[in-house]
C-alpha cells in the first residue's frame, strides 16, 4: 500500500500564504485558508453521515465551494462522483443510480432544478455550513490505490461508463505533466474547462502538487481570459478547439506577455489552419492527447518541439506508454495506451473493462499514426471512420481542409448510409458573416481530395452539437441523419 502526505495539507505547511484560488472579482484564497475551510467542511460533512467509501455527487458550475467540497471528501476518504450540470433529469438519475450515491451537494443556484433526483439527501452548499462538525479523525495521508473520484465518459459514441479514478491515477497525471512543461514559480493556470470534466478537475489537483494558483472562471468568456492573460498573470490555459478559435480572433493582433508560457489544447484533432495561425500569432500552443480514462492528457507536445510538429499530439507523458495497433498499411491504426495514470476499469460495467484494458493497456477507440520519430497523429475516433466502397475515410481529413476556407467557422464530417456505397461523407458546416453555397465547398473539395472523399451534401447549421467538454457529439448529428 503506497501512501504520500495529504497533497492539500502539505502543500498549505510547504506555502501557507501561497495563493491557491482567484477568481476575476478579486477573490483569492491561500493554500491554508483553502486546508482550514475543506477540514471544516469534512467535519460537517461527517456529522451528516458521510464517512470513508461514501459515494456523494456533486454538481456544479466552477464555483470555489466546489473546491472546498471536492478536497473535503479526500479528508474522508469519501468518493466525488462529480456530475454534468448539463445532463438532463433522466441522465443525472442515471449516474446518480449507478454510482450509489448516498448524498448530492449541489450549487446553491442549481438547487432547485436538483431536488426530484433520485437521491434521499440533496443540500446546497451553503447549507452545509450550518451544520455542526463531528469530531473525526481526517486523513494525513492519501492511499494513491483507494478511488478518489467516479466521472462518467461524455458519451460521445454511446452509453457513459463512470471512470473510477484513485489518488494514484490523478499524482501521476500531474507528475507527467509537470516532467514535460515543467513548473515555473511564478505559474498560474486558468481554469475554464467545466470541473465536473476531468480536464478541469486535474487542473485542481496540479495546483495543490505543484503549489500553483488557480485562476478560476465559472464560465468560458473569451474577453475575461485575454484580460487575465495580459493583466493578471496568467502562464496557462487548458482550451479545446472552439475556444482557442475565439481567443484568437479576440487577440488579434495583440502579443501575449513573454510569460505567457502555454495554450494547452485537447478535446479532439485541431485543424491544422487553427495551428498555423495561432503560431503567425504568437501563441504557444501544445496540442494534447488525453481522455477521461487517462485522468486528462497522457500524450503532450513538449516546448521545443511544438513549432516544428505543428498537429501532432506529441509524445507520451514519462510515466506512460504508446503504441499504434496498425489497422492499414498507412500506418493508420488504433491508440493504445499505459501508465499510472489510466483507469483500472469502469464502475458496476466488468464487460467495458474487460473490452478496453488488456494486460494494463488501454484500447482508446481514437485512431492515429506515429511519424517517423515517434510523434502522435490522432485522426479521429474509431466509430467515426467512414467506409465507403470498401475504402477508409478520415473525417479529420475532410475537416481539416475545409477549415481553410475563411467563411467555414466549424465543420463537422459524418458518414450517410448509401444503398450503392454503404456510406459516403456529408459535412455539417458552420458558416462565418460570410456567405458560401453548398456547390462552391463541394468545388473546393473536389480540387483537393480524392473523388470518394468529397462530401456528397452539406448540411449548413447555426452550431455544432456539443457536450459540457465541448466536444462535437457527432452521433447527434447522425440522428439528423
Amino acid at each position: 500500500m503506497e501512501t504520500i502526505p495529504h497533497w492539500l495539507t502539505k502543500q498549505a505547511d510547504l506555502a501557507p500564504s501561497q495563493t491557491a484560488i482567484e477568481l476575476p472579482d478579486g477573490f483569492t484564497m491561500t493554500f491554508s485558508e483553502l486546508r482550514d475551510e475543506s477540514q471544516t467542511y469534512a467535519k460537517k460533512l461527517a456529522g451528516m453521515g458521510v464517512a470513508k467509501g461514501t459515494h456523494v455527487g456533486i454538481l456544479s458550475t466552477n464555483y470555489h465551494r466546489m473546491v472546498i467540497a471536492i478536497h473535503a471528501l479526500s479528508y474522508l476518504g469519501a468518493v466525488g462522483v462529480l456530475l454534468n450540470i448539463r445532463l438532463t433529469e433522466t441522465e443525472l438519475n442515471y449516474q446518480i443510480i449507478d454510482a450509489g450515491v448516498s448524498y448530492l451537494l449541489a450549487a446553491d443556484s442549481l438547487i432547485e432544478q436538483v431536488m426530484h433526483l433520485d437521491v434521499e439527501k440533496i443540500h446546497a452548499f451553503s447549507e452545509i455550513n450550518t451544520y455542526e462538525e463531528k469530531a473525526v479523525n481526517l486523513n494525513t495521508e492519501l492511499n494513491l490505490d483507494d478511488t478518489f473520484t467516479i466521472i462518467y465518459t461524455s458519451g460521445t459514441t454511446g452509453f457513459p461508463k463512470g471512470v473510477i479514478h484513485t489518488y494514484g491515477n490523478h499524482w501521476w497525471s500531474a507528475i507527467g505533466s509537470a516532467l514535460n512543461l515543467g513548473i515555473n514559480t511564478n505559474d498560474k493556470w486558468l481554469a475554464t474547462l467545466p470541473l465536473f470534466h476531468v480536464g478541469g478537475l486535474s487542473i485542481l489537483i496540479k495546483s495543490v502538487i505543484y503549489g500553483m494558483p488557480v485562476y478560476l472562471l465559472d464560465k468560458f468568456n473569451e474577453d475575461v481570459i485575454h484580460k487575465a492573460i495580459m493583466k493578471s498573470g496568467v502562464t496557462i490555459v487548458s482550451v479545446v478547439t472552439v475556444m482557442l478559435q475565439r481567443l484568437i480572433t479576440v487577440a488579434g493582433s495583440t502579443k501575449y506577455p513573454e510569460t505567457f508560457r502555454c495554450m494547452l489544447l485537447g478535446g479532439g484533432p485541431a485543424p491544422k489552419s487553427l495551428l498555423e495561425k495561432a503560431k503567425s500569432n504568437h501563441i504557444p500552443v501544445f496540442q494534447t492527447y488525453g481522455m477521461t480514462e487517462t485522468s486528462s492528457q497522457i500524450v503532450t507536445l513538449s516546448p521545443k518541439d511544438a513549432l516544428e510538429k505543428i498537429g501532432s499530439a506529441g509524445k507520451a507523458l514519462f510515466p506512460a506508454q504508446l503504441k499504434v495497433i496498425t489497422l492499414e498499411n498507412n500506418g493508420i491504426g488504433e491508440i493504445h495506451v499505459k501508465g499510472p495514470m489510466v483507469t483500472k476499469g469502469y464502475l458496476n460495467n466488468k464487460v467495458a473493462t474487460e473490452k478496453a484494458l488488456h494486460s494494463e493497456w488501454l484500447a482508446t477507440g481514437d485512431l492515429g499514426y506515429l511519424d517517423t520519430e515517434g510523434f502522435l497523429y490522432v485522426v479521429g475516433r474509431r466509430n467515426d471512420l467512414i467506409i465507403s466502397g470498401g475504402e477508409n475515410i478520415y473525417p479529420s481529413e475532410i475537416e481539416n481542409l475545409l477549415t481553410n476556407l475563411t467563411s467555414i467557422k466549424e465543420v463537422a464530417v459524418v458518414g450517410k448510409a448509401d444503398d450503392r456505397w454503404d456510406q459516403v461523407p456529408v459535412a455539417f458546416v458552420v458558416l462565418n458573416d460570410q456567405k458560401m453555397t453548398e456547390s462552391e465547398i463541394i468545388s473546393y473539395a473536389q480540387k483537393h481530395l480524392a473523388k470518394y472523399k468529397v462530401p456528397q451534401t452539406i448540411y449548413f447549421v447555426d452550431q455544432l452539437p456539443r457536450n459540457a467538454s465541448n466536444k462535437i457529439v457527432k452521433h447527434q448529428l447522425l440522428k439528423l441523419l
